[in-house]
């Protein structure tokens, strides 16, 4: 047996009775997002090897700080301040050699 539905009744309602298709619609909403070097980690030089930096800068792929950070490097870091996680990881290893 079918059951019709009359204009007024959305076949959501009962949805065990229906035997349509229902279209939910959502309101369309646009999320803005900003690409920008202004996070925390970014404003900071990270320990990595010199090895992978200058792998890094042939290939174009990412590199991971000692601090966990992982970014493809493209600026001078002499400009920043070392990343103070960075620093105090090194200082460790270096204590415990």
């Amino acid at each position: 047996m079918m059951k019709v539905f009359d204009e007024s009744e959305s076949p959501l309602s009962n949805p065990d009775e229906s035997t349509g298709t229902a279209v939910l619609e959502r309101p369309e909403v646009k999320e803005q997002t900003e690409k920008s070097d202004e996070g925390d980690a970014d404003r900071f030089a990270h320990y990595v090897s010199k090895e992978r930096i200058a792998q890094s800068r042939l290939t174009g792929r990412p590199v991971v700080a000692l601090c966990g950070k992982v970014w493809v490097p493209k600026h001078d870091p002499s400009q920043y301040p070392v990343c103070p996680d960075c620093k105090r990881i090194f200082q460790e290893m270096q204590n415990d050699k």
